[in-house]
């Protein structure tokens, strides 16, 4: 494997109430190349959002470390973090995340504008148009279907060009059909621009489509072999 991307060693999460202490994720090691597709699969409640929180350094675990292109970002203070992933990560998520009140084209300028992108509308007009929502830049995000939200917050995603692309359940809202247009055109912009893609999915049709797939039971990873 090249240098790795993303690379976790030895990561354990648990959170502790009055009732006592609850592990979530023990132990947990495994790096991304980059450019790879990886699919973390398991049961509700097994852990793979948890995991995928981490990767992001949008939570802390209780031991291990994580390193995204070579820095440790459990190393930094939030501030560096949220800078970090700024720079280095994209998200989708299954509630699609967008702000009501913006147009498509203004959804997607959002994070270039927070980049100081002088750029931002031209950017994202040309990325909505490969999203196929040329004729939707002025629309709200309530008068799109569910599918042109989640193409909206793919372009979103990959229009900062980043090094990481983070999904979690990114078709679990859509139907069938619909969700496997999602899913191409994600594949498509995973190839066209290099991005690392780790994908949360309950979905082993959609897992079987990454090169690699890490199963999270119990809060333990183990790597599934490949056509598995």
């Amino acid at each position: 494997m090249s240098t790795p991307i993303i690379a976790v060693h030895r990561l354990s999460k648990s959170v502790t109430d009055a009732t006592g202490t609850l592990g979530i994720l023990h132990d947990v090691t495994f790096a991304v190349a980059p450019g790879e597709t990886l699919a973390i699969v398991g049961a509700s409640g097994s852990g793979k959002s948890t995991l995928l929180s981490l990767l992001a350094g949008l939570d802390t675990p209780t031991a291990g470390t994580v390193h995204l292109d070579g820095t440790d970002i459990f190393a930094l203070d939030e501030d560096a973090r949220a800078a970090l992933r700024a720079r280095k990560v994209g998200f989708v998520f299954q509630s699609f995340q967008l702000l009501g009140n913006l147009t498509a084209l203004e959804n997607v300028m959002l994070p270039l504008e927070l980049a100081g992108r002088r750029d931002a509308r031209a950017a994202a007009r040309r990325m909505l148009e490969r999203v196929g929502l040329g004729e939707r830049l002025g629309h709200y995000p309530r008068v799109l279907s569910g599918g042109e939200q989640q193409r909206v917050a793919l372009a979103r995603a990959f229009v900062v060009e980043p090094a990481v692309l983070l999904a979690d359940e990114p078709t679990g809202s859509l139907d069938h059909a619909t969700g496997e247009r999602v899913m191409q055109l994600m594949f498509d912009l995973n190839r066209e621009h290099g991005t690392t893609l780790v994908l949360v999915t309950h979905d082993m049709h959609i897992a079987r489509r990454c090169e690699r797939r890490l199963a999270i039971e119990a809060g333990r990873a183990r790597e599934l072999a490949h056509g598995a």
